[in-house]
C-alpha cells in the first residue's frame, strides 16, 4: 500500500507535480523545467524529478516518499517509441505509470464522462472520450504533425514572409514586421530555421493572431487555414460521438473566433487542469484497482 500519489503534467515548456493523500487531495505542488522525453530524455527525466522534490519539499516531506508512492505521469512525446519505458524504469517510485500529457488534459478538462478536448499551444493534439473508450487525433509531432499548432503557424508565418520577399506574393505589415526581425535580409531567417526547435516556430504565433485580427491578409490566410485544419479534426472527433468540446493549451483563447459556425455551440469551459487530471487519473488507476484486489 502507498502512502502517497503523484501526479506530473510534463510538457514542452515546463513540468508540474502534485503530491495527494490517499483520499485525491493535492497537498502541495512544484514545478521544473521542460519535460519533452521525445526531443530530450535525460533532460526530462531531471525537470521531472525537480517537480516532483519541490512539490514534496512544499508538503514537507522528505525526497525519500517517493518510493512510498505510487506517480502517474502525462508526458508530450510519451506516445512514440520506448520513451514511456524508458521514465517508467528511471523513476524510484513505488509505481509508475506514463500516458499522454493529452489524457491527463482530457481528464482534467471534461473529468471520467464523454467529450473531448483540442490541445492548441506549441504543438496540438486532440482527445476524445466516448463510452469509455478514449481515442487521440493528431499530435505526431511538428515535422509531420502538430496541425493548427503554434509551431507550425510560426513555420507557415516565415515561409509566407520569404514568399513576399521574392515578391511570388504580396507583402503585408505582417511579412515587412517579421523580415523586418531578421534585419531585412531572408540569409538570418533562413539560418534562424535551420536549427529552430517547435517553441522557436512558436514565439511567431501571436503576431500571426494579431495580424489575423487587424485584417492582414497574409494572416488571416495562415489562421484561416490552420482553424480549417482544427474544424477537420473536431469534424471526425463528432463523427465519433462527441458532443462537446474543451479547447486547452496557450492558443485556446485564440482560435473560436476563426472556428466554423458548426462547432463554436460545441465550445465548453474546462472543468480543471492537466495536473488535477493528472491526480484524478492517478487515484483510478492506482487506489480503485488496489481496492478492487483487496
Amino acid at each position: 500500500m502507498v502512502d502517497y500519489l503523484i501526479g506530473v503534467d510534463g510538457g514542452g515548456t515546463g513540468c508540474r507535480a502534485a503530491v495527494a493523500g490517499r483520499d485525491g487531495r493535492t497537498i502541495a505542488t512544484g514545478a521544473g523545467g521542460a519535460a519533452n522525453v521525445l526531443s530530450d530524455r535525460a533532460g526530462a527525466l531531471a525537470n521531472i524529478l525537480v517537480a516532483i522534490d519541490a512539490a514534496l519539499a512544499a508538503a514537507g516531506l522528505d525526497k525519500a516518499v517517493l518510493q512510498r508512492s505510487s506517480v502517474l505521469l502525462g508526458l508530450a512525446g510519451s506516445n512514440v517509441g520506448d520513451t514511456a519505458a524508458f521514465i517508467a524504469a528511471s523513476l524510484p517510485a513505488a509505481r509508475v505509470e506514463v500516458v499522454s500529457d493529452g489524457l491527463i488534459a482530457l481528464e482534467g478538462a471534461i473529468g471520467n464522462g464523454d467529450g473531448a478536448v483540442a490541445i492548441l499551444g506549441t504543438g496540438s493534439i486532440f482527445f476524445a472520450r466516448q463510452a469509455g473508450m478514449v481515442r487521440s487525433y493528431g499530435g505526431w509531432g511538428f515535422v509531420i504533425g502538430d496541425f493548427g499548432s503554434g509551431a507550425s503557424l510560426g513555420r507557415s508565418a516565415l515561409a509566407a514572409t520569404l514568399l513576399a520577399h521574392d515578391r511570388i506574393i504580396a507583402a503585408s505589415p505582417l511579412t515587412d514586421r517579421l523580415i523586418a526581425d531578421f534585419g531585412g535580409a531572408p540569409g538570418p531567417m533562413v539560418e534562424f530555421a535551420r536549427t529552430a526547435a517547435p517553441g522557436d516556430f512558436g514565439r511567431f504565433a501571436p503576431a500571426v493572431f494579431a495580424a489575423a485580427e487587424s485584417g492582414d491578409p497574409v494572416g488571416l490566410d495562415i489562421v484561416g487555414r490552420a482553424a480549417a485544419s482544427v474544424d477537420l479534426a473536431l469534424d471526425r472527433i463528432v463523427a465519433d460521438g462527441a458532443d462537446r468540446v474543451a479547447l486547452l493549451g496557450g492558443l485556446a483563447p485564440l482560435y473560436p473566433a476563426y472556428l466554423a459556425d458548426r462547432h463554436r455551440p460545441r465550445l465548453v469551459a474546462p472543468l480543471s487542469n492537466a495536473l488535477a487530471g493528472a491526480v484524478a487519473l492517478a487515484v483510478r488507476h492506482f487506489l480503485d484497482s488496489e481496492r478492487g484486489a483487496a
